[in-house]
């Protein structure tokens, strides 16, 4: 019993040998993991952050007529540049019959009362003539002629009063009737024109359509949009968690739609005090000012645009790619590792600077001509990254 069991012993051990003897030459047939290397390179470091709008000019102008009336001519398009005083429209009055009637009996009135002044002028003027001539003799004293010569002065001047009042009524007559007078010239009201220079942006009306004058009550008909688009802005928003990362006087990229591989560079200059809700979300409207370049590219107005707004900037700086950092579990500090030789490496302790997501600036802890681990092995055992087995 005893030698069967020696047996036995002995046969597990040699089984056991020959399993341990055959892993470790399966082992030493497998490939070694290898790893490649990168080195640091001078890159331009740009932390950035995303703003969406559009371009708009940055003073627009609308034209709308001071008489209420239908379009009888236009004379621009848009598209067209103009200057300040250019002809834009002609309107057509449609005289209001109640406002006609009265302007009508505010004429018959303004005669009525002219007759009568008339009358009491050369009333008085002939009581005059009679008091002069009394006077002369030594008949009345002089206090009697002077308040006969008062009451026609004063007579006379009534009456020029009137005859003013009844130019005025009439003049009146000829606005409501045909928007324009006698001695206005350049101030016709039924005439248009352009108050700056600039671009036709838009005429939304048509020859015919019935315009309605601002006042106190209606804020009054557009007749034309004119701008100046060699001052064109970026107008956009950004989100509440980016507003405490931005200020004015921030350099903008600007990129349209429009115009491919293009940029255009802009100087953010207004971001709002006060935030507006948007689905779910507080949104900050911003506004950048375009620069000025010899590009002869025309940029049209609304043309949908994005800002980049820089945020920060490193140039020609020492970088490596963020795939290469490390970080200790317990420390949180990041490094990297050192190519020595033949897949060895040595940890290295560094200091970053800027990132951009892609790029990190590198401050201390590396040269240049360093060779760094890439933690993707290049190479991997036969057997191991099959997560399906």
């Amino acid at each position: 019993m005893k030698r069967t069991g020696t047996v036995i012993t002995l046969i597990i051990i040699l089984l056991l040998a020959s399993a341990g003897i055959y892993y470790i030459w399966q082992k030493d047939r497998e490939d070694p993991i290898t790893y490649t290397t990168e080195q640091p390179t001078k890159e331009t470091i740009i932390k950035e952050t995303v703003a969406t709008g559009s371009i708009v000019p940055k003073e627009e102008v609308n034209i709308k007529p001071n008489i209420s009336g239908v379009i009888d001519k236009i004379h621009v398009e848009a598209g067209d540049f103009v200057n300040a005083g250019d002809l834009i429209a002609d309107i057509k009055v449609v005289p209001n019959v109640s406002s006609l009637t009265n302007a009508k009996n505010s004429i018959a009135g303004a005669r009525t009362t002219v007759e009568t002044a008339k009358l009491a002028r050369d009333n008085q003027k002939a009581i005059y003539d009679r008091q002069k001539v009394l006077f002369e003799k030594g008949v009345i004293s002089e206090n009697e002629f002077d308040l006969a010569q008062n009451a026609y002065n004063n007579a006379q001047q009534r009456y020029k009063q009137e005859q003013v009042n009844l130019t005025g009524a009439q003049q009146n007559y000829d606005i409501i009737r045909t928007g324009t007078t006698a001695g206005l010239g350049n101030l016709a009201q039924t005439s248009i024109r352009a108050t700056v220079s600039g671009m036709v942006l838009d005429v939304p009306v048509k020859e015919g359509n019935q315009v309605i004058e601002a006042n106190n009550f209606n804020e009054g008909t557009s007749i034309a949009m004119i701008a100046d688009v060699n001052k064109m802005i970026f107008e956009g928003k950004v989100d509440e968690s980016e507003v405490g990362k931005i200020k004015e006087g921030l350099d903008l990229v600007i990129t349209v739609g429009a115009f491919d591989n293009k940029k255009f560079d802009a100087v953010l200059d207004y971001v709002a005090p006060k935030g507006i809700a948007e689905n779910g979300a507080i949104q900050f409207a911003i506004k950048g000012t375009l620069k000025t370049s010899d590009d002869a590219t025309f940029i049209r107005a609304g043309l949908s645009a994005n800002a980049s707004i820089i945020l920060d900037r490193r140039d020609s700086v020492l970088s490596i790619k963020e795939a290469l950092v490390q970080y200790d579990p317990k420390t949180q500090k990041p490094f990297i590792e050192i190519s020595l030789g033949d897949q060895q490496f040595e940890r290295r302790d560094i200091e970053l600077g800027l990132s951009n997501g892609i790029n990190v600036e590198v401050i201390s802890g590396v040269s240049e001509g360093d060779e760094i681990k890439v933690w993707n092995a290049l190479k991997i055992p036969a057997g191991r990254g099959n997560f399906g087995g």
